[in-house]
């Protein structure tokens, strides 16, 4: 099950994972290396409408997020920024932060607003081939537990 914001993100090439009542995919602007975007399956557009079943569930998809990106970038901090004002579905960027830059595919992803805020204007804006390649990588390598 998806939404349109889940398809503004590209769902279903970008997908790097699924559980009960969220979904977990490749951001395709990368303000910093990892982003992701993490969509709620609910319909639901207040987070205070997420059902108790989906908060649960939330933690389950943190804890793979913040495995895989561990493992993958190496982040120093994370920041997840629900940022609903286009896409009006429940959903979280998910962005790591660290200091200096992350290389992938031949491309340097820096980190612009490292101390501060995150510069989301400030995004490398990946290949349709470069996306799916990293979600499909991504999604062979997800895990929960």
């Amino acid at each position: 099950m998806s939404n349109q914001t889940a398809v503004n993100f590209g769902f279903p090439r970008t997908m790097v994972a699924e559980t009960s009542h969220w979904l977990v995919l490749v951001r395709p602007k990368q303000p910093t290396f990892g982003s992701l975007i993490l969509v709620c399956k609910e319909p639901v557009q207040a987070f205070s409408d997420v059902s108790p079943e989906a908060f649960a569930d939330l933690q389950v998809a943190i804890k793979g997020i913040e495995r895989l990106l561990q493992d993958k970038v190496k982040y120093e901090k994370i920041n997840y920024l629900m940022l609903m004002m286009v896409d009006p579905d429940v959903h979280f960027h998910v962005i790591p932060r660290y200091a200096g830059a992350r290389d992938h595919a031949g491309a340097s992803f820096p980190d612009a607003g490292w101390p501060g805020p995150p510069a989301l204007g400030t995004a490398v804006d990946l290949s349709d081939d470069t996306l799916e390649a990293l979600a499909q990588t991504w999604r062979r390598e997800w895990r929960t537990a």
